[in-house]
């Protein structure tokens, strides 16, 4: 299994409004069913823009659950990035691989 974090970016406007409840509620399923680990919004960014945390066995899995989003739906995703992450440190780390170089494996959470 492996975290994925994601960078959405949205437009403003009437169309956001109307779909962000959806949006949340599908979230929350997600989080549910354990495959979303957290999701939030960016602070003072120029877009409207939030991160979310996947847990999955592949990228087409990350994608496939976007694309469900009813932003995706509604052509309400305008900027994305998807990374895979190694949460080694920290209170994610129980999601971690645990796998690092040498010179740090004894400070691996």
């Amino acid at each position: 299994m492996s975290i994925y974090v994601v960078r959405m970016g949205h437009p403003d406007g009437l169309e956001w409004s109307i779909f962000v409840r959806e949006h949340v509620l599908y979230l929350k399923e997600l989080i549910r069913q354990g495959k979303l680990i957290a999701s939030g919004p960016l602070k003072n960014t120029a877009l409207r823009a939030g991160f979310l945390i996947f847990k999955a066995e592949t990228l087409e899995e990350v994608n496939a659950m976007i694309g469900a989003d009813p932003f995706a739906r509604e052509n309400l995703i305008v900027q994305m990035d998807i990374q895979e992450w190694d949460p080694l440190f920290g209170k994610l780390s129980g999601f971690s691989s645990r796998i690092t170089v040498n010179e740090l494996s004894d400070l691996v959470d």
